[in-house]
């Protein structure tokens, strides 16, 4: 760990559930850090005493995280470095740390990030839908103008669109989204990321719906991008255009053939062979 005259403030990610996903760089920061700033200092006791490590902590959250960041700049000016935790996951992703990192930036105090779990990422490599694009927009606002605004700007993008939500909201978030989403959008929710109940819930929202009652844990929703477009727009593309058009949401050459042979109101025959005769040449 670096000492210089001013200290340096870690971000360290923590486990999501599963207490052995950490990084060895992450418990040895951990272990050198003059002081941990934590959202829920229990919270991340339990996870210390599971490391066998003893460290002074301060409280770092939502409401007490504009007066603290005054407190962490001044123990960073006097060289000491410093370790921030979230409860869980990646600090700054839906989680407190955004406002010390600009903060650190104007004082020129270095920043350190020490990767490690990250559900949304979790759930969108386990999803089986597309991750070459996506949007995160962590939770939808609880205020019904701006989630109102949010659900009309997510019902018209083109790529995976990833949210959190919390397990008794997760139904009317659903019924939300039934407003604004096509019946045949592939939707996944995953819950307990890592944890011995740990599921992953695929289908459309219907589907998704009819199994929202009960159901407990940290939630991460992945939604299928907007995909649909006019019929005469795709057919004013070339053949070339049209296939990059579905590659680009992560459909293999078989299903993308198949879409073109549908889209153009052609045997899927015919397109096979011009890929094919393309591909001789």
């Amino acid at each position: 760990m670096e000492k210089s005259c001013k200290g340096v403030l870690y971000l360290v990610a923590t486990p999501i559930g599963n207490l052995d996903d950490i990084t060895l760089r992450a418990i040895n920061v951990l272990k050198e850090a003059d002081l941990i700033a934590a959202e829920d200092t229990r919270h991340t006791l339990k996870l210390l005493n599971h490391l066998n490590i003893s460290k002074p902590m301060i409280s770092y959250h939502r409401h007490n995280e504009e007066f603290r960041c005054e407190f962490l700049i001044n123990k960073l000016k006097e060289g000491e470095n410093i370790a921030l935790v979230s409860d869980a996951g990646t600090p700054g992703i839906s989680d407190p740390g955004e406002e010390i990192v600009r903060k650190c930036i104007d004082e020129n105090i270095k920043i350190v990030p020490i990767p490690g779990a990250c559900a949304m990422i979790n759930a969108l490599i386990s999803s089986g839908i597309s991750t070459k694009e996506f949007c995160f927009f962590g939770f939808l606002p609880l205020n019904k103008k701006n989630r109102k605004e949010k659900l009309s700007e997510i019902k018209d993008i083109n790529k995976t669109i990833i949210l959190y939500e919390a397990p008794h909201k997760i139904k009317n978030t659903l019924e939300d989204l039934k407003d604004v989403l096509d019946d045949n959008r592939r939707v996944v929710l995953a819950r307990e990321i890592t944890k011995i109940h740990e599921e992953f819930i695929r289908g459309n929202i219907d589907e998704l719906l009819s199994k929202a009652d009960n159901l407990k844990g940290e939630m991460v929703l992945i939604i299928e991008g907007n995909f649909t477009k006019k019929e005469n727009e795709l057919n004013n593309l070339s053949l070339e255009e049209h296939y990059k058009y579905y590659e680009k949401q992560g459909f293999d050459k078989k299903d993308i053939i198949k879409k073109i042979a549908k889209d153009r109101n052609v045997n899927k025959n015919e397109i096979y062979k011009v890929f094919v005769n393309k591909k001789e040449k």
